[in-house]
């Protein structure tokens, strides 16, 4: 990651729930679980690259749009891995919940918080 993004809290937590889930995926592949690893591959670490997208937005609006994209991704992700949950057994799993909740709470906040900057 460049040092200028480094400092963007959503761009680090992004960056760091990807590197985990590429982990994750590794368990999965490892114990054959080929489908459910291509999904939460491709979900889980295109968040942080919608962030890292947002970063470059045209506008406000594409700025918001972005980091909606994001959100539709880590529910996605969400829906995955509360699947796993349900179905096997994997101490993972909980944890990565926890990270994903986090970032879910700071892409709302950064939407509204943009949302309101238009509207002012």
């Amino acid at each position: 990651m460049q040092s200028n993004k480094s400092e963007n809290l959503i761009l680090k937590e992004s960056f760091q729930f990807s590197v985990k889930i590429i982990r994750f995926v590794e368990l999965l592949e490892e114990d054959r679980q080929y489908v459910l690893a291509k999904q939460i591959l491709r979900s889980g670490t295109s968040i942080g690259a919608q962030v890292r997208e947002a970063q470059n937005a045209e506008s406000k609006s594409d700025f918001i749009h972005k980091f909606k994209i994001a959100a539709k991704e880590a529910d996605e992700t969400e829906y995955w891995l509360l699947l796993l949950k349900e179905t096997k057994s994997y101490k993972e799993v909980s944890s990565l919940l926890e990270d994903l909740h986090h970032i879910i709470l700071i892409l709302s906040k950064i939407i509204s918080t943009t949302k309101k900057s238009i509207n002012q």
